[in-house]
């Protein structure tokens, strides 16, 4: 009996160590971004909503999106130091006569100077009245997925592009990070004063102190006719009238 005994505990701890390791590869893959999971959270309590789009949703009926109750969108418009979203110009004109307040947004490259980054945003996205400030968004791409670049390159490249921004357009930019960028780049760094929009579509944001929630990657919508059938969702941190005096220039 106590040889029986012996073996269960075994095979129990055993099935302990397997089930934390299986626990632990899904937090690793879910933190890199490789794993989504059906039921994500639903933030009903927040009043003001947005999506987040690129060319992947290809051609957006704004007014369609408008007659949905989407207050906001963030339309990807440039990539390092040359790309841009070719349908940045159509989203961008399309999402404010729909009566959609918009913003624009920079995917971070760790490959080219940050005032190349900047002078290439600039080029692209037109001052205009009632714009969300410029985002830039800080993610792992590539090989970087697994060897991420170190804290103080990407400060060096990080900090002169959020400060052309901001001189530019006349507001701080807004951050958008998971949390394996947040806690890599801008934790316990110089960043408090810029608005964060966390991604985190299974649980309430993790990081302190944000201002747009990315809740959800797998909403599907009337309104966009592209390759990616899928959209973002977003929420604003605060009621409507909050909202109306956000990112607008002193």
């Amino acid at each position: 009996m106590k040889k029986v005994l012996r073996g269960l505990g075994r095979l129990a701890l055993v099935l302990l160590v397997l089930c934390a390791a299986v626990l632990a590869l899904l937090g690793l893959l879910r933190w890199r971004g490789l794993l989504l999971f059906a039921q994500e959270a639903d933030p009903e309590q927040w009043e003001v909503f947005g999506v987040d789009v690129s060319s992947y949703q290809g051609v957006v009926d704004w007014p369609v999106l408008a007659e949905q109750g989407v207050d906001f969108a963030f339309l990807k418009a440039t990539e390092g130091s040359a790309l841009q979203d070719r349908q940045f110009s159509a989203n961008w004109a399309g999402a404010f006569a729909a009566g959609i307040r918009a913003g624009a947004y920079h995917f971070l490259s760790y490959d080219s100077s940050g005032d190349a980054q900047a002078d290439h945003f600039i080029s692209v996205v037109p001052r205009t009245e009632g714009m969300l400030p410029p985002v830039v968004d800080i993610e792992f791409y590539g090989a970087y997925l697994t060897d991420p670049p170190e804290r103080a390159a990407v400060r060096a490249i990080l900090d002169p592009l959020l400060a052309r921004l901001e001189e530019y357009y006349g507001v701080k930019p807004i951050l958008y990070v998971t949390y394996r960028s947040y806690y890599r780049y801008l934790a316990g760094g110089d960043y408090g004063a810029y608005p964060i929009w966390c991604s985190s579509p299974v649980v309430f944001p993790l990081v302190p102190g944000w201002t747009f929630w990315q809740y959800s990657h797998t909403a599907r919508l009337p309104g966009y006719y592209g390759s990616q059938d899928k959209i973002d969702l977003n929420v604003f941190r605060g009621g409507a009238a909050e909202f109306q005096r956000f990112g607008n220039p002193a």
